[in-house]
């Protein structure tokens, strides 16, 4: 049989047959109650062994059985990945507003969608998806930018803590340029885990990339960054993000929002913008 379905009308015929052939088989008995067995009670008898045969060699019901829970289990997942949607979109509308003033953002800033990642320079995860997400907004110019959020984990630290604050001294002596050049040579550099890339090499890489060395050390070691680290991080959490990278797909003109996680390929990436700006063309329309 190929399905669960097969095999429960298979045997529901075979029980249907044996019920009408026992009604007959009963009242042939009870006519000829003191005679010899007649040939309907051997045919009875041997309707009886085929369906134990049918029911403990063929395995009729353990198969039924086995097809229903298997099709439950996967209803319960379906209806759990769905609630786990649902949630993940009711947490993004805590969404910190993109602001081109406060926010690292990669790509045109008035670009309709926004991906909002939320990420730990310590993450392998991160490391991988980083790439995937610059790809992203070059291939969809003027439609989607990156936006980058701070999010080191615990268990990471002080390293993804120090990373992320050294970023920022990046940014604060060079610019959206030096920052985006300074954490691209992190993640490139990183063999991630909480001790891929040592404090002590922080200050050499932002002189490698031009900025002032004694500068970028005074604002490191003094921790003024971490309280935006921390900021971050909060948001973060407001919105959802548990681990990462978080990302929130927000299309500012529609409202419209889709969480998710992991270091997703391109191909979802992209897909999760054309939704968004297609539906936002359906609602203008």
């Amino acid at each position: 049989m190929n399905d669960s379905g097969s095999d429960w009308r298979f045997l529901a015929v075979i029980l249907v047959g044996f019920a009408i052939g026992a009604g007959a088989i009963s009242s042939v008995v009870r006519a000829d109650s003191n005679g010899p067995i007649t040939d309907s009670a051997i045919i009875a008898e041997e309707v009886r062994k085929e369906l134990r045969r049918l029911l403990d060699e063929e395995g009729f019901m353990d198969r039924a059985i086995e097809r229903g829970i298997e099709s439950y289990i996967r209803k319960q997942r379906a209806a759990a990945a769905a609630e786990k949607n649902r949630a993940r979109a009711q947490h993004a509308r805590n969404l910190r507003p993109v602001s081109a003033e406060r926010d690292h953002i990669y790509g045109d800033p008035k670009a309709p969608v926004s991906l909002v990642e939320y990420s730990d320079f310590e993450c392998p995860f991160c490391k991988r998806f980083h790439p995937t997400a610059k790809k992203l907004i070059e291939q969809n110019s003027g439609k989607v930018n990156l936006v980058y959020r701070h999010f080191p984990l615990e268990f990471h630290n002080p390293g993804a803590q120090k990373q992320a604050e050294a970023t920022e001294c990046a940014s604060e002596l060079g610019g959206s340029e030096a920052f985006w050049r300074y954490s691209d040579l992190i993640y490139q550099r990183t063999t991630s885990n909480g001790k891929g890339f040592p404090i002590e090499n922080l200050v050499p890489l932002a002189v490698e990339i031009g900025l002032d060395g004694k500068a970028f050390r005074s604002c490191l070691d003094s921790g003024r960054m971490a309280e935006r680290v921390t900021e971050d991080y909060e948001d973060g959490v407001k919105a959802g993000i548990s681990g990462t990278p978080g990302i929130v797909f927000l299309n500012h003109e529609s409202g419209d929002v889709f969480a998710t996680a992991g270091a997703l390929p391109l191909s979802r990436l992209q897909a999760a913008v054309d939704r968004l700006l297609s539906e936002d063309t359906a609602k203008k329309e």
